[in-house]
């Protein structure tokens, strides 16, 4: 584990979180400090997402300038326009002419139906949200109930923003960070213990370690009763140098995080995405397994992140409102 266990160990971005306790909903922005290389891979049925497509390897464009998680369904697609308008104002984005424009992708998560008051007038409020989380973006950031994991819920817990970092043998960096709001679980059964377990660092998330042995009802279905109330979004970045499709092939695997980490996980209810960053820092070393390992990595990372985020949130003020995980298993 690295310095601070955030995905911002990975030299040259910056997290701000922003969110609104009265609505029960927020945006967290990641700002790369130079416009890094970036791609996406959708595994969920039911996703909301922005730019998306321009992410793909055979597109042109190929770095971007910040990504976006929020929350507020469709509504929060608005966020990357506030994130977008805070960095033209610095002066960021591709140029084209006498004119920049700053690429901001994103994705959302469903917390309509959390409690909180939705109920903002004409406009949604989640650009302003975005504005504020660039503003508010540095090196530290709080996890759990934070951002765009405010209002976020799993099947049984209280959802939340988790993060977590690693790095490989010839010394690359790789982080995550995901708001969980999963259709599924991310603890066994009904017990403490967390589906990531295994890859658990330094009592990061509880240190309850590995369910064993395994309840017999561990693998039955428990799935949240709102069927479109769900979703999974995440960022893996690491220091290394990478091309546009081996981003690509990043968040392919990174999405075995998780699925270690949920379960079930990437179902038709979920529209769980997983962006995938470069700050191109450091040459990907040049053994022919330095990527594999990245990728391993990546997914590791995903998976703590996963478990940290339920772990690190609190339960929403709201009558009949989820308990977090330390409301029933803290003591």
């Amino acid at each position: 584990m690295v310095a601070r266990n955030l995905i911002t160990d990975v030299p040259g971005l910056q997290v701000g979180n922003a969110d609104d306790a009265k609505l029960a909903s927020g945006v967290t922005a990641i700002i790369f400090d130079e416009p890094a290389v970036a791609s996406g891979d959708v595994r969920g049925g039911a996703p909301g997402t922005r730019e998306m497509d321009l992410l793909q390897p055979d597109e042109t464009l190929e770095r971007i300038d910040a990504i976006v998680l929020s929350g507020g369904s469709a509504f929060g697609l608005d966020a990357p326009g506030g994130v977008q308008a805070a960095l033209r104002e610095q002066g960021r984005g591709f140029a084209v002419g006498n004119v920049r424009v700053p690429i901001v992708p994103g994705a959302i998560l469903f917390d309509l139906l959390n409690g909180g008051d939705k109920d903002w007038g004409r406009f949604a409020p989640y650009r302003d949200l975005g504005f504020a989380a660039a503003r508010n973006a540095g090196v530290a950031f709080a996890l759990g109930s934070a951002g765009a994991g405010f209002g976020a819920t799993t099947v049984n817990l209280k959802g939340g923003l988790g993060s977590a970092s690693a790095q490989t043998r010839d010394g690359a960096i790789v982080g995550a960070i995901v708001a969980v709001n999963a259709v599924g679980s991310t603890v066994v059964g009904d017990g403490p213990h967390f589906w990531a377990a295994p890859f658990e660092q330094d009592g990061e998330f509880g240190g309850r370690g590995v369910a064993a042995p395994l309840p017999r009802d561990a693998l039955a279905m428990r799935l949240k009763g709102g069927a479109r109330e769900n979703t999974t979004i995440a960022l893996v970045a690491t220091d290394a140098s990478l091309t546009k499709a081996q981003a690509k092939r990043l968040a392919v695997v990174a999405h075995d995080g998780l699925a270690r980490a949920i379960y079930p996980v990437h179902t038709p209810f979920d529209g769980d995405i997983v962006f995938a960053a470069a700050t191109g820092a450091r040459p990907l070393a040049p053994s022919r397994h330095a990527f594999a390992e990245l990728g391993a990595l990546a997914a590791n990372v995903l998976a703590r992140a996963v478990a940290r985020a339920v772990y690190e949130a609190t339960a929403l003020p709201f009558p009949g409102a989820l308990p977090s995980w330390k409301d029933r298993f803290g003591k």
